[in-house]
């Protein structure tokens, strides 16, 4: 008898084929540090010669560098989850599905690039605004990496904010406590959503503020799914261990407090999609494929959720 060797595929190669296209080195980018490589194509995504994503509705799409009509568009701003990192196909990102299915009066933009602080998300709406059409709204779906990045210590967080490849500190006793995380991510979000504010008046747009949600504040107890995929990724990777002092559903709630207050403060609207998602999500639904970013289902019931809190059409 002849044997065959055979590649043992963990449990998430099985269940997620696709996640190998996610994982990519970003090219440089002057100004941004990096973005998406350009007319990239995969079984998963497709970029335009921009690096933006295209979002999808039956047979059309559409993206900022490709956009040819005359009347107004919406953005969907923020960084990995609105670029789409987890799902299956263009077509199942949250942008496209407000196109396709749940606000579909207007295309929508992914307009977003992979790890990006929320300074780096205003960067990118500075540097391309000038190729927008007309934007009617803007709902920026963010705050998770500010929060993931304060634990940097303060030599590494200048005027700005840390990005991702500040180098991280060797002494645990560096890092902030929660509350301190929390207020400092707030502040930062804060600081730069003013400048959303700005922009997005002077664009006759309405700007929405929504936070991001991570898997552990929405429920504790994960569907099956997510507890094994979740188990064999804290063998590959210390997210939960580095990050643990703010992947409890207390430290999201009050992060969610501390920006929905800010928000206020400012005059933008806030949705708090982690609550929203707590109360809709069933213990049987799947709606991650690791502890930020979501599966098919998990973005189409973002973009419902957005939709009817936002009343958008």
């Amino acid at each position: 008898m002849r044997l065959v060797r055979t590649r043992l595929l963990s449990y998430r190669n099985r269940l997620l084929p696709y996640m190998q296209h996610y994982y990519f080195p970003v090219p440089e980018q002057p100004y941004l540090l990096w973005f998406q490589k350009p007319d990239e194509s995969t079984e998963a995504f497709n970029t335009d010669h921009l690096g933006f994503r295209f979002t999808v509705s039956g047979d059309r799409r559409t993206s900022p560098g490709t956009y040819q009509g005359d009347g107004p568009v919406r953005l969907l701003a923020g960084s990995s989850s609105v670029f789409g990192v987890g799902a299956s196909a263009d077509e199942t990102t949250i942008a496209s599905r407000l196109w396709s299915e749940y606000a579909p009066a207007e295309p929508w933009f992914a307009f977003g690039g992979q790890a990006f602080n929320s300074a780096q998300e205003l960067v990118l709406l500075t540097l391309f605004h000038h190729m927008l059409p007309p934007v009617s709204e803007i709902v920026l779906f963010s705050g998770v990496n500010n929060l993931v990045v304060s634990r940097l210590p303060e030599e590494h967080q200048g005027v700005h904010g840390a990005h991702y490849q500040a180098e991280p500190p060797v002494d645990d006793s560096l890092v902030p406590g929660p509350a301190e995380r929390v207020q400092r991510a707030a502040d930062r979000t804060a600081a730069h959503l003013r400048t959303w504010q700005a922009l997005a008046t002077a664009m006759g747009a309405r700007l929405v503020f929504a936070l991001q949600p991570l898997a552990p504040w929405v429920r504790e107890e994960p569907s099956k799914e997510e507890k094994k995929l979740f188990a064999e990724l804290d063998k590959a990777s210390n997210f939960r261990s580095v990050h643990s002092d703010i992947v409890s559903m207390d430290v999201g709630r009050d992060y969610a407090t501390a920006l929905e207050k800010r928000c206020q403060e400012i005059g933008v609207p806030f949705v708090n999609t982690t609550q929203l998602l707590a109360e809709r999500a069933t213990p049987k639904d799947w709606l991650f494929v690791d502890r930020v970013h979501m599966t098919d289902g998990g973005y189409d019931m973002v973009a419902r959720i957005l939709a009817e809190e936002l009343e958008l059409r």
